[in-house]
C-alpha cells in the first residue's frame, strides 16, 4: 500500500495543511517532539504557513521541539544550498518559544570521518537510548528522479542497514559531498509526510504509487514499519495518479 495520499488544489493550501499536521502531531506527542525536515521547496512552504498555525494555540501541551536535517550538503550555513542555513532564515527564528533545540552538521565535516557526528547514536538528550533514532515526524521530499533525502536510485546506500547517518561524496545532484539519514532511520519513524509539487513530479510519483518494479525507487522504499506513510501532493503533481486519493477543496 502507498499510504494515504491528500491532493490540494495548490502548493498554498498543500502547505496550510502540513502546518496544521505537524503542530497537531507536536500537540499529542509524548514529551519532546521530535520532527526531521527536508530542504527545496519545502522550506518556504513551510515558512509561510508553519510558525502562524503554531503561534495560534494549536500547539498547547506541546513539548519542546527536537529540530534535525533528513540530509545536509557539506557547505557552510551561509551558502544557498545549506538546508540549515536556509531554514535558519526562514523558519526557525519564527518558531513560538521555546525555540527549538537544532542538531546541524558541524561546520566543516569531512565526509570521509567515517558515521559523522550529526545525530549521535544512543544520545539519551535527542532521542532517549535509541540504537535507531525514531522520529516523531519526518516531511520528506521526492526528486524527478524517485531520490529522497540524499538517496538516489542505484546508490550503494540504499543497502545502508548499520548507519543511521551515512556520508555521499558522489551525489549526481550537486554539490556531490553531503550527508543522509538511511532507510532504517526513515522506516522507523512514527510518521511520515513526502511532500510533491508541480507537474514535473508527476510521472515519478506514479511509478512510486502505483508500480511495483524489482528495483525499487528511493521514495518507493520507504515503508514505516509501524509508523504511518502519508503524502501530500498538489493536483499537478497528482494528474497522472490512478488511485484511490483524498481530494482537497480550497476553504
Amino acid at each position: 500500500m502507498p499510504g494515504r495520499i491528500s491532493v490540494f488544489p495548490s502548493p498554498q493550501e498543500l502547505g496550510s495543511a502540513l502546518a496544521q499536521l505537524v503542530v497537531q502531531r507536536a500537540a499529542g506527542s509524548d514529551g519532546r517532539f521530535s520532527l526531521g525536515l527536508s530542504g527545496g521547496s519545502l522550506v518556504g512552504l513551510l515558512a509561510r504557513e508553519l510558525p502562524l498555525v503554531a503561534s495560534t494555540g494549536a500547539a498547547t501541551g506541546a513539548g519542546p521541539w527536537l529540530v534535525a536535517f533528513c540530509d545536509e550538503r557539506l557547505v557552510p550555513p551561509e551558502h544557498p544550498e545549506s538546508t540549515f542555513g536556509a531554514y535558519r532564515a526562514q523558519l526557525l527564528p519564527r518558531l513560538p518559544a521555546p525555540a527549538p533545540t537544532v542538531l546541524a552538521v558541524a561546520p566543516g565535516l569531512s565526509p570521509n570521518v567515517g558515521t559523522p557526528p550529526y545525530i549521535p547514536p544512543r544520545s539519551p538528550q535527542a532521542f532517549q537510548g535509541e540504537a535507531v533514532p525514531v522520529f516523531d515526524l519526518l516531511l520528506l521530499g521526492v526528486g524527478p528522479d524517485g531520490h529522497t533525502c540524499s538517496l538516489f536510485p542505484d546508490h550503494p546506500l540504499l543497502q545502508e542497514k548499520e548507519k543511521i547517518v551515512a556520508a555521499i561524496t558522489d551525489s549526481p545532484k550537486p554539490p556531490a559531498e553531503r550527508v543522509t539519514l538511511t532507510l532504517p532511520v526513515l522506516n522507523a519513524a512514527r510518521a511520515v509526510v513526502f511532500v510533491a509539487t508541480g507537474e514535473g513530479k508527476a510521472a515519478v510519483l506514479k511509478r512510486i504509487l502505483e508500480g511495483d518494479e524489482e528495483n525499487p525507487l528511493p521514495a518507493a522504499r520507504v515503508r514505516p514499519h509501524t509508523g504511518q506513510l502519508h503524502w501530500f501532493l498538489d493536483e499537478s503533481a497528482a494528474k497522472d495518479l490512478t488511485v484511490p486519493f483524498e481530494k482537497h477543496s480550497i476553504l
